[in-house]
């Protein structure tokens, strides 16, 4: 079962948080699990630090399970520092959700009705596994030196930011990394989940599974002109950017 962090003004430290859910399972209600009742750890107290955990889920790979979320944010100043979080398809979720569903009961979970609130994370010196989609959600959040390993082909970040948002997912000095038996070209850094959806990446390391496009759409027929991906002085065998489409915005310091 999900384990819920409600209260606020908390330091929660050396702790292992360890779930099995995944979204093709059947709830006792009948219906499946779906993605947002997947969660290992759910956190939507406020003021609260979260040092050296371990939070994962390891109910598999999402061509066989299906979503399977290890920690859930959805809560004011949350600091995620020295943690592992280990998952495959949706291993970490930063809300709010979108505004709108796209499939009947997409949304089915804890916060499926409430507001979408705007909210901001921070992330130090983490390490985040993971294969589909594995950071994905419309908060703004700051990874300052995390790395970012992917277990299979599939992407690393799946934003929503809303519209009015100015800021979504940031990395600053990370590790874009990759497992042994994950095969070169395999990963894009990120694909929007909704049109507003914003990504930047400053001065990052990115491994040989990083697709020499870089970045792609959600859909091949999905407009990109609100989308909005930044890359700033990549480095490693992923970052040759003679291939990353038009609408990336690639710097370069000389």
């Amino acid at each position: 079962m999900t384990k819920y962090i409600s209260n606020e003004h908390q330091i929660i430290k050396n702790e292992t948080y360890t779930g099995k859910l995944s979204a093709h399972l059947i709830h006792e209600d009948g219906k499946p699990y779906h993605t947002f009742r997947t969660s290992t750890l759910l956190i939507d107290g406020n003021d609260i630090i979260l040092d050296n955990c371990l939070i994962e889920n390891t109910a598999g790979k999402g061509k066989d399970v299906g979503q399977a979320i290890a920690l859930y944010l959805d809560g004011d100043d949350i600091v995620v520092k020295n943690c592992k979080i280990i998952g495959h398809q949706d291993t970490l979720f930063l809300a709010p959700l979108p505004e709108k569903e796209r499939e009947v009961d997409g949304f089915l979970g804890p916060k499926q009705f409430t507001p979408r609130t705007k909210r901001t994370f921070k992330f130090e010196n983490c390490y985040i596994e993971g294969g589909v989609d594995f950071v994905f959600g419309g908060a703004t959040a700051y990874f300052d030196n995390c790395e970012f390993c992917s277990n299979e082909k599939g992407y690393v970040f799946a934003p929503n930011t809303p519209k009015d948002v100015e800021v979504g997912f940031v990395c600053n000095n990370c590790k874009f990394t990759c497992k042994d038996e994950v095969e070169d070209e395999s990963c894009y850094i990120a694909r929007p989940w909704r049109d507003y959806a914003k990504v930047t990446i400053n001065n990052c390391y990115l491994d040989r599974h990083i697709n020499k496009k870089g970045w792609i759409g959600w859909r091949q027929d999905e407009p990109l002109e609100t989308t909005k991906f930044k890359e700033v002085n990549s480095y490693g065998p992923g970052s040759d950017d003679n291939s990353r489409p038009s609408w990336v915005e690639v710097v370069r310091d000389i």
